[in-house]
Parts: C-alpha cells; structure tokens; sequence
C-alpha cells in the first residue's frame, strides 16, 4: 500500500515539473538585424568615406584666467548665446570698481570746473583738458565692463559640442578653445577619388550612402570637388552634402559611397547581404524576416544580380522590412528576437 502512495506521489510530481517546463517562456534569441531600403546595380566602384561635420566652431576667451567651470558636456545640444563657461572674475570686477570710482571722480569735477567756465574764470586750455579726462575715464570704464563681460563665454552659434578642451581649475589662455561646436544639420561625407575617375563626378552626381553603425542609407546632395590632389596617393578629396535630420549621422562615422550612373537600378532596388539568404531542402531561398511582434519568420525570396557583399532581391521583401543578418542559425519559425 505504501509502494502505491509513494508511486502515484512520484507520478504527480514529474506530472508537474513537465507542466512547469512546458509552460516556461524562452528568452528572446539576439541578433543583428537591417531595414531593406534602396540600393543600386551597376558596375560602379564602392568607395569609403568619413562623414564630417558641416562647420565647426572653436569657442574661446579673449582673456587669460583660471576656469571657473564648465557648464557643457560633450554630445550636447546648445543654441547662440547658451552660457558655455565662466572664468574667475574677481581681478576684472576690482578694476571695474576702480574704472567706475574714476569716472565718477571726473564727472564730479567736470561740473565744479563747468560753473568757473560758464562764469569765463577758466582758461579755455583748462576746460579742454578736464573734458578730456572725462573722455578718458570713460574710455577706461567701458573697457572694464567689457573685461568682466568677458569672463563669460556664450556660444556664438548652435549645434552640438563636439570636444571639452578646457575643464574647471586650468587656466585658459587668449584664443584657446574651451570647447567646440559642431553644426550637424547637415554633414558632409568626404571620399578620396583617384584622378582617373574625378572627371566623371560633377557637382550634381546622384550618390548612394549606407551607414552601417546606424544601419542606415542616404541619397547624397550637392557635391564639392576639392583641386588639390594628394601628392603621394594622386586622389582628389571630394565632399557630399547629405541632410542629417534627427541627427543620427555623426562626424567619425564610415560611410559606403557609390556614384551612381545611368542605366543603374539606384530606384526602387532592394539590397540585402549575401550572407543574409538562406538554402532549404528543396532548393528555394528564404530570409529571416521580423515582424512587428519581433518574431522570426521564413520569408522565401528570389533575388537577382550580386554586386560585392550585396545581392538584389527580385521578390519576396518590401521596402521597410527588417531581416536578420546575423545570428540566424539559432532561430526556428516564429522564434522571439532581440536586436
């Protein structure tokens, strides 16, 4: 009788432990994943640029003095005029004090000296020579006011600072930068062309740009062609206007550059890593695709030519779907992701 009770005991509980891992949610698979967007066929060369800011700015003192503090980081957005450091003002502020008791000294007498004038008991070289003093203080005065308005650096224009130079306790000398200001509105991808494809490019070149480290790809702008080619490499900088809203586009990055020609597929193409498509069984070719539920699912593909690491897909995606590209070989059908 025991024997019965203990085995129907046993029999529940591995009943329940089969329960409970039947019913245990799997995490999220990683992987790494992009958004199909346009790309180009043709036999055009793939060319790497750096993008860079549009301007930059270096943000200074007039004045030597120890920095008081700092009050940006780098990576921040600040708009003209923003407070961007201050400098210690104690020296400016007593000279000030100074300037304004001389200038109320030279007032003061010009009005004792304008009643002996108006009466004709002052000599005319007299009268000159207290209303150039009074001209003198007054000189001195606003250049007080400026030296201690200068003690706070505001910054001259907008965008984002791009590198803190200077901290709080350094002395700053004139003209050395304090921090620079990066206008990123725009950015500018600068490419190195050898000479012997320079002549092809002009200044409304249609471009393609992918930015991998935003999984990102842009239609560049306007372009400026440098004149000056390197000594040594014979190539020629060229500069691509790309607009950066959201400002996701950060000078550093690592742009692909293709230049595209007539004849080239740059609308409504679909590229996708080789490395991307998948064999089954029976031979046809699928990818990963997620959906808005960040689940895997297999999506059969046809694709078309190949052009480097890239392969045109003919069928089977739309602009805007998101295929894993790396770390499928852990994912089934309808496998959570995380990317």
């Amino acid at each position: 009788m025991k024997r019965s009770v203990l085995g129907l005991m046993a029999l529940l509980v591995l009943c329940s432990c089969n329960e409970r891992k039947s019913n245990e949610v799997k995490p999220p698979t990683r992987v790494k994943t992009m958004v199909v967007s346009p790309g180009m066929v043709d036999n055009a060369q793939t060319y790497v640029g750096i993008i860079e800011e549009r301007e930059a700015t270096a943000v200074s003192f007039t004045g030597m003095g120890v920095v008081k503090r700092v009050l940006v980081n780098e990576g921040q957005a600040v708009s003209r005029g923003q407070l961007i450091a201050e400098m210690d003002d104690t020296q400016a502020r007593n000279l000030l004090a100074g300037a304004e008791a001389q200038m109320a000294q030279a007032n003061d007498a010009l009005e004792r000296y304008k009643m002996l004038h108006d009466n004709g008991s002052l000599p005319e070289v007299q009268w000159v020579e207290i209303q150039s003093k009074v001209a003198q203080a007054k000189s001195q005065l606003e250049v007080a006011r400026k030296n201690l308005a200068d003690c706070r650096l505001t910054a001259p224009v907008g965008g984002i600072v791009g590198k803190k130079l200077i901290g709080a306790g350094e002395t700053a000398m004139p003209s050395q930068a304090v921090v620079s200001i990066l206008n990123i509105s725009t950015v500018k991808v600068k490419v190195a062309v050898p000479e012997a494809e320079i002549g092809g490019i002009g200044a409304n070149t249609p471009t393609s740009i992918r930015v991998d480290a935003i999984d990102g790809s842009y239609q560049g702008g306007r372009i400026e062609k440098g004149v000056a080619a390197d000594a040594l490499t014979h190539t020629y900088d060229i500069r691509i206007n790309v607009a950066n809203d959201g400002r996701r586009l950060l000078p550093g990055m690592v742009a692909s550059v293709r230049f595209i020609s007539e004849g080239s597929q740059a609308i409504g193409s679909k590229m996708i890593p080789v490395t991307a498509v998948q064999r089954q069984a029976d031979g046809s070719l699928f990818v990963w695709k997620v959906d808005q539920q960040e689940t895997a699912h297999r999506t059969t593909v046809t694709i078309g030519q190949t052009e480097g690491n890239y392969v045109l897909v003919k069928d089977g995606l739309n602009m805007g779907d998101r295929i894993v590209t790396e770390g499928y070989q852990k994912l089934s059908e309808g496998t959570k992701v995380i990317f």
